[in-house]
């Protein structure tokens, strides 16, 4: 009996998800805890595994929306595919009482079925699903180059080889294969245009992702619902930047890690949100909610959008507790494996501009939370020291805060509080 693949909940208020990617082709075989799919919702991507051995059997393409629990394809342990699985792999072993009819692939040719693979071949980074679609196809994985992560051969790599094979021998090779059990996957319309004067494509029209479009929601409802009012201050680096310097070397050895500026300022928030509680709540209804806990969330970039997870109960974490945690966040994003979890609680966020050379911003609020500091591009500028005009990194801040909840009085002393604690950063040590 066919298994149903079905769309996970990953979240009270996530609906819907978009297929960003199908892991196997259609009628692949795939074995109890492969990675099938990848879903990207408006908050974090995910990837479904397979509940049971079988031939997967697509019914929604690549890039179609749907609803959770909709049922994406199905897993037939009982089908031919499964029943064939060990034949399927001798492409040229001797012809079984009825062999299914063969049909014609670009490829290599394909390796003697019964020839043992070599050492070299047994030790390619590779999945067993790709490995199986190289032999299937009679590719020579120690001629390949893996792209993956970490050097790992992908079926996109496979498929590029038997491509450019194909094209330099200028013609196409039969590969005597066993069919297997195909469902045409269920058409869906993607709303992508293009229109120009002949060649010259002028532009592109593209459906927004559930990401994109949630932080497009979530951007525009942070303006309409709250008094979001910016102050600004700049702080010199110096002091952070000579400590840093001084003890990089000592830190990395006994913790594996870089110190980086990201530890420095969330101690120094946590700092200021002791010193200054209003910043430390929310509105909710007519009720005020002062949070007694320290949970910061850290804006992070990804190439599916802007995530903030949140490193939680920094003033109990150390410096390199917040450094690895923020280590383990951006692990985590490059490889779209940020858990709902992770994205939720935060009191306060920090937005660091600085990284992509941002010289000024006035940061948006992240609901519901009532402040947000933003951290820019350091730049040697002058300034007036002691009478003296002298050289100095700098650093402008801004303090976004919701002017219902926080007076302008308490969001100046707390950027301030920041700023003594980044110029002075003893201060974090003894709490001075």
């Amino acid at each position: 009996m066919a298994v149903d693949v079905k769309i996970p909940a990953v979240g009270e208020s996530i609906t819907t998800g978009t297929i960003a990617q199908w892991h196997h082709p259609n009628g692949a075989l795939v074995r109890q805890g492969d990675v099938i799919l990848t879903l990207e919702t408006d908050k974090v991507s995910s990837e479904l595994e397979a509940e049971a051995d079988g031939a997967l059997q697509i019914l929604v393409e690549e890039g179609a929306e749907v609803e959770i629990g909709a049922i994406v394809a199905t897993i037939d342990p009982d089908s031919a595919a499964t029943r064939e699985a060990p034949a399927a792999a001798d492409v040229d072993a001797p012809a079984q009482t009825e062999p299914p009819a063969p049909v014609a692939a670009a490829a290599p040719t394909p390796k003697p079925a019964n020839d043992a693979p070599s050492a070299e071949a047994s030790h390619v980074n590779v999945s067993p699903t790709v490995r199986q679609f190289a032999e299937d196809k009679g590719v020579d994985l120690t001629n390949v180059e893996g792209t993956g992560r970490k050097g790992f051969i992908t079926k996109a790599d496979v498929e590029a080889a038997l491509s450019l094979a194909a094209d330099s021998e200028g013609q196409t090779r039969e590969l005597t294969v066993f069919k297997k059990p195909v469902v045409e996957p269920v058409p869906v319309s993607v709303s992508v245009s293009v229109s120009g004067d002949g060649d010259e494509q002028r532009i592109t029209r593209k459906k927004m992702s559930p990401l994109r479009r949630k932080i497009a929601t979530h951007l525009v409802n942070a303006q309409q619902t709250a008094a979001i009012l910016t102050t600004f201050n700049e702080c010199d680096m110096s002091a952070v930047m000579q400590m840093r310097k001084g003890l990089q070397e000592a830190f990395i050895a006994k913790h594996g890690i870089k110190l980086g500026f990201m530890s420095f300022f969330i101690k120094a928030v946590v700092d200021a949100l002791k010193t200054v509680p209003s910043v430390n709540g929310r509105i909710d209804g007519n009720d005020l909610i002062l949070n007694h806990y320290y949970d910061i969330g850290v804006a992070v970039g990804t190439e599916r959008g802007l995530i903030v997870p949140v490193i939680r109960d920094c003033d109990q974490k150390s410096f390199a507790e917040i450094e690895q945690a923020i280590v383990d966040y951006a692990t985590k994003a490059r490889e779209g494996k940020i858990e709902f979890s992770d994205l939720q609680g935060g009191v306060f966020t920090i937005s660091n501009g600085g990284v992509y050379g941002s010289m000024l911003s006035t940061p948006i609020l992240n609901p519901p939370q009532s402040g947000i500091l933003g951290m820019h591009n350091i730049q040697q500028r002058p300034i007036a020291l002691n009478g003296e005009v002298v050289i100095r990194p700098m650093m402008y801040l801004a303090l976004s805060y919701d002017h219902r909840m926080v007076d302008g009085k308490e969001a100046v002393t707390f950027l301030n509080r920041v700023k003594d604690c980044i110029e002075d950063p003893t201060r974090l040590l003894i709490e001075a």
